[in-house]
């Protein structure tokens, strides 16, 4: 089978643990590789992914190799495999559009972005690129909040014929509309926001359906988040976590039994604690009444590295989004939506996500079905 030829917009963390966790597969085969979902998915290993292109805004990694901009600041994440070699592809200069939050300018450099001084692109000189590099799969990594640039990306991706992984709470294949224009373009688009492999949602999402299958009455709940990577400190302006928090609410409301009230379910991103770096803890409490009405509670820590725990997902969800184009399918890819992300076109548990997933990934089913 051919490589997965990829282009990367942002070259943050999350870029940083795709692109050393693709290499590590590479240089020491795929049962090197622990923590994947799948070694080998629908004949696709995680090297045949080929990073082909990437974008970003930042001046210490515009026109670096992706091998050394992918640990250039203000990248924090643990560099699991560093030595990587050249890989021939020069980070370009992408669009600014809303991807910088105003507090942000106003930072320490180690901590935020530093502008690129280089000319920002044209629509048409980004479809170009992503066409000279002959780009089948765009994966937005972009900041939260970033709402006109994905919107701005994902027109580049119709124009250059190239499937999208939304990565980030901007509703693109949840959006009917934008759906339905990647299908009339005969493009598969897997989104919205990425699920992490064991990160706080997919746990509130167990523990949330655990509570309705053990017939415990859920009454309240919350889930805080903290951790010191520049997504955190981007999603310290409130109004750039519209989007993020009916993400996040949502994957949890979907599996529960009975709808809890605004007031009772607080789900988000709650402080920006720098020292974490890319360190993500996770403060989790349900509180619900088991047989005769009887109060009980539920308290969680949990702890991760945030960015190497999106990777694993992402190089399942580039290699579904191939498995698409392959065969024919465009527009939402819903099954493994479901289970990949957290804003999917259509709610599903997790257990009939995973099922519909796997039967996508053999053949079995479309990628759509519901």
């Amino acid at each position: 089978m051919s490589g997965i030829k990829v282009a990367l917009l942002g070259v943050g963390n999350c870029a940083s643990s795709l692109v050393q966790g693709i290499q590590l597969c590479a240089d020491q085969g795929t049962q090197a590789c622990t923590g994947l979902l799948h070694e080998n998915l629908g004949g696709y290993l995680p090297s045949d992914i080929q990073v082909v292109a990437a974008l970003d805004i930042d001046r210490r990694k515009v026109g670096l190799d992706l091998a050394q901009a992918i640990f250039a600041p203000p990248n924090c994440t643990t560099a699991f495999y560093p030595d990587i070699a050249s890989t021939g592809v020069s980070v370009q200069r992408g669009c600014t559009l809303d991807g910088v939050a105003a507090h942000m300018k106003e930072q320490p450099e180690a901590r935020s972005f530093v502008l690129s001084d280089a000319p920002e692109p044209s629509r048409e000189q980004v479809v170009q690129l992503l066409m000279e590099a002959r780009a089948e799969i765009v994966v937005n990594f972009l900041p939260v909040g970033s709402e006109r640039a994905t919107r701005f990306y994902a027109e580049c991706a119709l124009e250059a014929g190239a499937a999208l992984v939304n990565c980030i709470p901007v509703f693109i294949a949840s959006d009917p509309l934008w759906a339905q224009r990647f299908a009339d373009k005969g493009l598969p688009v897997l989104g919205d926001d990425i699920k992490a492999q064991l990160g706080a949602t997919i746990t509130h999402r167990t523990l949330t359906d655990l509570f309705a299958k053990r017939g415990v009455v859920l009454k309240r709940t919350y889930q805080l988040n903290t951790g010191g990577n520049t997504d955190f400190l981007n999603m310290k302006s409130q109004d750039r976590l519209a989007s993020k928090k009916i993400s996040k609410t949502e994957a949890v409301q979907s599996v529960t039994e009975t709808r809890l009230a605004d007031e009772n379910i607080h789900v988000g991103p709650s402080d920006y604690v720098p020292w974490q770096q890319d360190n993500k803890v996770c403060f989790l409490r349900m509180e619900g009444e088991g047989f005769g009405g009887v109060p009980m509670n539920l308290e969680l820590r949990l702890s991760v590295e945030d960015s190497p725990n999106s990777a694993a997902i992402v190089i399942d969800a580039i290699r579904c989004c191939k498995l698409a184009l392959d065969r024919g399918h465009s527009g939402s890819l819903n099954a493994p939506a479901a289970f990949y992300m957290k804003h999917p076109p259509e709610q599903w548990t997790d257990t009939e996500a995973y099922a519909l997933t796997e039967a996508f990934i053999s053949g079995k089913a479309e990628a759509s079905e519901s």
